[in-house]
This record gives structure tokens, sequence and C-alpha cells, in this order.
């Protein structure tokens, strides 16, 4: 199994003044699943190099088994210290691709030419495409086979807008997820804030939040068997 993680490159909450990036625990989570099932895991950005951690997600509150184990783990850290650039990625090379999310996908992956060359990519070779609470916003500009988006007429989800309006963002984030999905078509669905969700369909999988981050990574291996 060689799975492609992609993270944003973005570290600027909007005009906030605050750092954004990529959410710790939806990172780890998935890794880790995925590493002890024996998975060679590669991480690209679109700048390359060091991918910014949203300081919210590496505080107190925040910590799961899978961020203290990311904390104590050198190698995985130099590995988000040092990424590939994501436009040097080929699709050819990979089973399947997973985005974490965070806030930074928002600004960066959403419009990243060569992040949705490479979900097109993916998705017209039918490997499994999965997202994450902000990283499914990396699909607003992405296309199907048929022209159409590619979430037109399917079963997604995403970060809930009860949940961006819970930690105080809709009026600094460009969008919000879960309108964006529902204007491209997609069949939007969700459980209770902050409770674990995720859902497939077809070689799309997508997460509620970040407590939803290690659902999608056991439905991303199933795919793979």
């Amino acid at each position: 199994m060689n799975i492609l993680f992609v993270l944003t490159s973005h570290d600027k909450l909007g005009d906030t003044g605050n750092k954004t990036g990529f959410w710790v625990e939806e990172f780890a989570s998935p890794y880790y699943t995925l590493l002890d099932k024996g998975a060679h895991i590669t991480i690209a950005t679109p700048k390359g190099g060091a991918a910014p951690i949203d300081p919210s997600s590496a505080a107190p509150d925040a910590a799961t088994a899978s961020t203290d184990r990311f904390n104590k783990d050198d190698e995985a850290k130099s590995r988000i210290a040092n990424t590939k650039v994501l436009a040097d990625m080929n699709p050819d090379d990979f089973d399947a691709v997973f985005y974490p999310g965070g806030h930074g996908p928002l600004w960066d992956l959403a419009n990243d030419a060569a992040s949705i060359a490479l979900i097109e990519k993916f998705n017209s070779q039918q490997k499994p495409i999965a997202f994450v609470c902000h990283a499914p916003a990396a699909l607003k500009a992405v296309k199907g086979t048929d022209g159409n988006p590619l979430v037109k007429g399917k079963k997604v989800t995403g970060f809930t807008n009860t949940e961006e309006a819970a930690v105080q963002l809709t009026d600094i984030v460009p969008f919000l997820v879960e309108d964006m999905l529902k204007e491209n078509g997609g069949i939007y669905s969700k459980k209770d804030d902050w409770a674990a969700y995720a859902i497939q369909d077809g070689n799309l999988i997508t997460g509620q939040n970040p407590a939803s981050s290690e659902l999608v990574a056991e439905k991303l291996l199933e795919s793979l068997k």
C-alpha cells in the first residue's frame, strides 16, 4: 500500500493575525492506523518543506493517543518538516490519497491546480480519495469524469456550519465546507457536532470532524483490501 498524504502549506488564519495549518489529530490518527498496517506513506504539500501545524491542535485539550505518539515520534515530525512538493507527485505511484484537515486547506488546497489535477487523476483511476473535517475544501473545484463537480450526486460529509460557528470562525473562513459541498450538488449528511461520522460513496470517503479521522482511515484501509 502506497498512500499519499496531502497537507496544507497555508499558516495564516485570514486577517486575524493568528496561525493555522493542519490539525494534528487528523494527520496522526490516520497516519498510524495505516502505518501500523504496513502502508508506505509519502507526505506532500503545495510548497514542499515544513507543513504548518495549527497551534490549537497541539494544545493539551486537543490531545489524543495518536497526537501523543506523534509528539514522541522524531521520524514522523521530521517528515512533517520536510514534505515533498505536491506538483512533483505522480498518482500512478500511489494506491490512494488522504487529505487531513485543519483550516489551512480552505485557503490553499481549495484552489491549488496541482491538487485539483491530482484528485481528478486518482478519481479517474477509481482509487480511494479520502478527506476529513475541513479537507473536503480541496474538492471545491474538482470535476468528476463527467465534467460535473466531483461531489455532485455523491454522499458526503465535512465540517458542519454549526461546528464552524462553535469555534467562532464563520466570518473568518473564505467559505463554509458544508455550504460548498451542498452548492456543488453533494448529498450532505452529518451527525451531532463533534460526533464521529464518516461516509463512503464509491471511491470517495469523507469524515465530519477531528473525531472522524480514524473512521476515515479504516474505510480507506477497507477499500484497499
